[in-house]
């Protein structure tokens, strides 16, 4: 018998429990940094402040990316080129235990990073 693995990080907006009436509220455009890397649906990310380009959330940066600022709302390849994606960048709920995280983000750097996207409205359940 086949056994079916599901990955819970699949799927555009995979993270959303809602978002304010006319969806267009929550989300905007934005680009993410070329060497960003892969990234996944639901993966937290800050704004550089020099550029206004979004990468992972970084606890231990000094650019703009240690504070959470968006959520990816779908999965991209910004390794080698910026990449333009759908962000949610405010009011909005969000199963905080689908959200991505870089490995090694410890829990208190988590908690720091959700209140950060709370002050924009962005609230995890």
């Amino acid at each position: 018998m086949a056994i079916l693995t599901e990955d819970r990080f699949i799927g555009a907006g995979h993270y959303i429990v809602s978002e304010a009436h006319g969806m267009y509220r929550s989300r905007e455009q934005g680009v993410i940094a070329s060497g960003a890397g892969v990234l996944k649906a639901g993966a937290v990310l800050g704004q550089v402040t020099a550029t206004d380009k979004y990468v992972p959330f970084d606890p231990d940066g000094a650019d703009g990316s240690e504070n959470a600022a968006a959520i990816l709302f779908e999965g991209c390849d910004a390794t080698d080129a910026d990449v333009r994606r759908t962000l949610t960048v405010r009011d909005t709920e969000v199963h905080a235990d689908v959200l991505v995280f870089a490995e090694g983000t410890t829990d208190a750097e988590k908690t720091t990073a959700m209140a950060s996207l709370a002050s924009a409205g962005i609230i995890g359940r």
